[in-house]
């Protein structure tokens, strides 16, 4: 639906909910970088004016995975009570009567994710307590009860987490910057720590989906598209195996070096849990590993014009670094 078709609904929308008669929608626009359909606007209701962040799955997909917004509400609401930084769920629901789609709101929170100018106005202090946060958080989605999520599905098994990625490195381009990655595969099935702890995990842990105020508060984790119930130390091997300087060889990898890198990051991390967090070297490796072949298959569809991102170009150098950082991981 265009902009001032959802508009309309959102006028109907708002009203119903709040109860107020004359409820107003203004400053409408779609924001960009979701996996599905994604809008800020502003509401004047009841005296008071609020803005608003509204979520839709893409239109004519299953209703499934990451067009499954519901599963991001589940884990929202998870959050409430716990000291995990997060947009509370305003309103939700399935009703097709709204927009024709499942959605979800929450308020539209103030800040920016940690990347361009926005990161270079903090100094390396505030960088380090920022990261601090993110770590502490991390930490504390990791505690929170994976019955309370159980819409989210089971856990699938380790060996999932590593041949499903099997179909994408058979379609990867540029295979031999990929010359590892048998002996990676094998060696990721032959070390899977059965004893890691299964829980709830965010799936895309990184700077770009934490949300910190001007004032260096982290005031929410966002982008909840890859939730899942699996093993918790998945998110830890992903943020440091983006922190970590040995795995890139493209230009601008880990962010320049702003923020602190993966030892220190594990370090906090382990801290913010208070016990033995378990060892993360599997799951940096399995992190480098995935992103690797995802590198390989989107610069696949890049070059056969199915997707035209020419970042993957300057991404490809780092896919034969990637799957060495793998190997040393494994040992």
């Amino acid at each position: 639906m265009d902009l001032d078709e959802l508009e309309d609904r959102l006028v109907v929308f708002t009203r119903s909910m709040s109860g107020d008669p004359f409820a107003r929608v203004s400053d409408l626009e779609k924001t960009s970088g979701h996996a599905g359909f994604s809008y800020f606007f502003d509401v004047e209701a009841n005296g008071g004016r609020q803005s608003l962040f509204l979520r839709l799955p893409p239109p004519g997909v299953k209703l499934e995975g990451t067009a499954d917004v519901l599963r991001q509400v589940t884990v929202l609401n998870a959050l409430e009570g716990t000291s995990v930084p997060h947009a509370p769920v305003v309103w939700s629901g399935d009703d097709p009567q709204w927009f024709g789609l499942p959605y979800f709101i929450t308020p539209k929170l103030p800040g920016d994710v940690l990347r361009g100018d926005y990161l270079l106005q903090f100094d390396e202090d505030q960088r380090r307590e920022m990261a601090r946060q993110a770590m502490t958080a991390l930490a504390g989605i990791h505690r929170v009860d994976a019955a309370d999520c159980t819409y989210l599905g089971d856990f699938w098994g380790f060996e999932f987490d590593v041949t499903r990625w099997d179909r994408f490195y058979e379609r990867a381009a540029d295979q031999h910057l990929l010359a590892l990655q048998p002996k990676v595969r094998q060696r990721l099935l032959d070390t899977i720590p059965h004893e890691a702890r299964i829980g709830l995990y965010h799936g895309d842990f990184q700077w770009a989906n934490l949300l910190y105020s001007e004032d260096a508060r982290l005031q929410a984790v966002i982008d909840w598209e890859l939730c899942g119930i699996g093993a918790s130390l998945n998110d830890v091997g992903w943020i440091c195996a983006f922190n970590e300087p040995r795995a890139w060889a493209h230009e601008g990898a880990t962010g320049g070096g702003l923020m602190p890198q993966a030892d220190e990051l594990e370090g906090m991390y382990r801290e913010a849990w208070g016990a033995d967090a378990g060892d993360i070297r599997w799951f940096k490796a399995l992190a480098v590993y995935k992103f690797g072949i995802i590198t390989g298959f989107n610069l696949m569809l890049h070059r056969r014009g199915k997707r035209d991102d020419p970042h993957w170009e300057d991404i490809a150098p780092s896919m034969a670094t990637n799957m060495a950082y793998a190997m040393d991981m494994l040992g």
